[in-house]
């Protein structure tokens, strides 16, 4: 694997990427907190990079904050509630990745598709290379600046993380369609929204390499996934 972090600073906000590319789509991987499922479980992002050796990693969509939403991690479905205009990101067996709405295709019918890792956050930020954020949905969300966390790809088994700062004096955060424009200047492909806020965390060598802003002592908030890069 090669990875290569980069900071930038646009639109008030400190923004963290960590450009990677891998031999096998198999080293972009996902784990439960406290490897084990359920919606009050919860650990902080380094904690559980930590648990799985993860060379590199980000908050996922912290799926257990809600009821609905798939839940697909390795393989496994373990949620196939569908919420309805929800836009999901799909990673399939051979890493590639592709937005769906639940309201189209059934969890059960993704997993039939070959997906590996199926996320309920969003919404989709870019899709063929073309912004799809539509200002008229997700209004508090799209409008808001905020710490956000994004991933990417470019190309075969080439992938973006993406983590902003946010809510404070240094970094006023993105809206999303900041996000989006940021991310589509990396050259991205497809890219999606996973949770941010105070879940917005980068740890790369069990090193917490943004500024979390949650509120606890070290910053990081406790949620319930990751998504990583190791052996």
């Amino acid at each position: 694997m090669s990875i290569s972090l980069s900071t930038y600073y646009e639109n008030d906000t400190t923004i963290y990427v960590a450009d990677i590319q891998v031999d096998s789509p198999e080293l972009l991987k996902t784990a439960l907190s406290r490897n084990s499922y359920g919606r009050n479980v919860t650990d902080e992002t380094s904690d559980t990079a930590s648990s799985v050796d993860a060379v590199l990693a980000i908050n996922g969509d912290n799926y257990g904050s809600r009821e609905k939403g798939y839940v697909i991690r390795n393989g496994v479905l373990y949620r196939d509630t569908a919420s309805k205009g929800q836009e999901d990101l799909v990673i399939y067996e051979d890493g590639s990745f592709e937005v769906i709405n639940e309201s189209e295709i059934s969890a059960q019918e993704l997993i039939e598709n070959g997906a590996v890792h199926v996320f309920s956050f969003g919404p989709g930020l870019i899709e063929d290379g073309d912004i799809i954020v539509d200002a008229d949905d997700e209004v508090d969300r799209a409008k808001a600046s905020n710490p956000r966390t994004a991933i990417g790809i470019l190309d075969e088994n080439h992938y973006v993380f993406v983590v902003s700062d946010g809510r404070s004096n240094e970094s006023e955060g993105l809206t999303l369609k900041e996000l989006a424009l940021f991310m589509q200047s990396l050259g991205v492909q497809y890219a999606y929204n996973l949770d941010g806020g105070g879940s917005s965390t980068m740890v790369f060598l069990d090193e917490v390499i943004n500024n979390p802003t949650s509120g606890h002592s070290n910053g990081e908030r406790a949620v319930t996934d990751i998504v990583y890069i190791g052996y």
